[in-house]
């Protein structure tokens, strides 16, 4: 079995027991009519509308200087206890008080930072592991965030491994203003898998959606979470895709900010693999090793504005780290970003590792911490 040391093995977890269904020599064909049939909800369309929900609250007044936009995976609600995908422990399913304990962090901190736009990925609803706790809805009820939009990109009616049950879970955008137009776009999923896995494994997605802030130029923001693994390079042609459509709304002219988890690393990273964390994995793939992945991010780099600039990270990359992978370790890699075509400004980039970067610490509340920037907007119209 795959063990992922960024944090991302609790979606393998099908992959591990649906092999011994592949192991029986269960057809193409089966996994075909499985496939086209869809009896157990897995499958998506190529282009979606996204699921939406909403608080009703007087409508925000627009921002005196930037959008503050923040992303999060904040791992279902799990917080930091160590689950059997992590190769720590053999934990599968959350209680409710658990879930709604960790849920009161997460949206401590959402309220600390106070973002304008909020992109989330490993947000869950519906899921048997989290109790049946609708996470998106439950974040707008005790947040300042008004409406969201959500793309699903693990999902199932019923998942046989490790009678996980129903499950959904994705990415979702928040914010204080109205989300127009959104839409969850398909990604290439991994290629050397068996058919059968690959009915029940992750669809991953871009969740993308229209925000129109009164006096400001519309804002089009585009969340994703990039594959874990990637022998068939699947990861890079994702990140690729992200960058694409990041590219076709700069081109019509559109204000865009992007961002969420792209499970790899900025150049001028001084450590590559070998992290303190990681458990064993199959001889000839380790999950945590990224030398083969130089240079993924480097036309991100030179097309938009990072929040965190090249400059910072090479000058120190520890500030910077958003994952690890055991709860007894502290932040020891960067996988988390922002990208935009306009500017955030100057000094805004935060880090949210601790009380020292961020005023309260995040290590309890999930494997990933957040990132948070100030987005200077274009004043008045501006056409997408």
């Amino acid at each position: 079995m795959r063990v992922d040391e960024q944090g991302e093995n609790r979606h393998t977890l099908t992959m591990s027991v649906l092999r011994g269904f592949a192991d029986l020599r269960v057809s193409n064909l089966v996994a075909a009519s499985l496939e086209r049939v869809d009896p157990l909800g897995t499958q998506f369309r190529p282009l979606e509308p996204l699921e939406r929900a909403e608080v009703r609250r007087p409508e925000a007044a627009s921002p005196r200087d930037g959008l503050v936009v923040m992303t999060w995976n904040i791992k279902f609600g799990g917080g930091r206890i160590d689950f059997f995908f992590d190769g720590h422990d053999d934990r599968v399913h959350l209680t409710e008080f658990e879930v709604i304990n960790h849920l009161h962090g997460v949206a401590k901190k959402i309220r600390h930072v106070d973002p304008d736009i909020l992109l989330l990925q490993e947000i869950d609803r519906r899921s048997r592991r989290v109790a049946g706790v609708d996470q998106l809805q439950w974040l707008l009820d005790h947040t300042d965030l008004s409406y969201g939009v959500y793309g699903s990109s693990w999902r199932a009616r019923w998942m046989p491994a490790y009678n996980l049950g129903p499950v959904d879970m994705g990415n979702a955008i928040l914010s204080k203003w109205p989300l127009l137009d959104g839409l969850r776009i398909d990604l290439p999923q991994m290629t050397d898998q068996p058919p059968l896995v690959n009915y029940f494994y992750l669809r991953r997605n871009l969740v993308t959606a229209r925000i129109e802030v009164p006096g400001k130029a519309p804002v089009q923001v585009v969340n994703v979470h990039a594959e874990a693994f990637s022998r068939d390079h699947t990861k890079r042609e994702q990140i690729l895709r992200f960058a694409a459509e990041l590219d076709r709304i700069d081109n019509a002219g559109g204000c865009v900010i992007g961002g969420g988890d792209l499970n790899t690393l900025p150049p001028h990273s001084r450590r590559r693999y070998g992290f303190e964390d990681a458990v064993q994995t199959e001889e000839h793939f380790q999950g945590s090793d990224y030398r083969h992945e130089e240079g993924w991010l480097d036309a991100l780099y030179d097309r938009y504005t990072p929040a965190v600039s090249l400059e910072d990270y090479a000058r120190d990359n520890t500030p910077h780290f958003t994952h690890s992978t055991h709860s007894g370790t502290f932040w020891n890699r960067k996988l988390d970003y922002l990208f935009t075509n306009s500017m955030f400004h100057e000094g805004s980039a935060v880090t949210h590792q601790d009380e020292a970067s961020g005023g309260m610490q995040t290590m309890p509340l999930s494997d990933h911490a957040p990132l948070s920037a100030s987005l200077i907007v274009p004043e008045g119209p501006r056409s997408l």
